[in-house]
């Protein structure tokens, strides 16, 4: 436990500092710009809407099919 929680805080920091800046991006662009596996930024998104995370709005567009791409509102940006 104590190894898998200091990788999931990091992955969860550096997905943070990515995303904090409110503009969209694909879960692609995540990974490769965090180093996160797809699925990992995914699960990490989810839970930024956590109340314990912030409980940020996390808003979803879909691009095509199933491809959607992904941003972070935060509370001081909504107004």
């Amino acid at each position: 436990k104590e190894l898998d929680q200091t990788r999931l805080v990091g992955q969860m920091s550096r997905i943070w500092e990515l995303m904090k800046d409110g503009r969209w991006r694909s879960l692609r662009e995540i990974s490769d710009a965090t180093g996160s596996p797809e699925a990992s930024a995914s699960a990490q998104l989810r839970n930024f809407r956590k109340p314990r995370f912030g409980g940020h709005v996390v808003d979803r567009q879909r691009i095509s099919g199933g491809l959607y791409k992904y941003r972070i509102r935060i509370e001081d940006q909504l107004t």
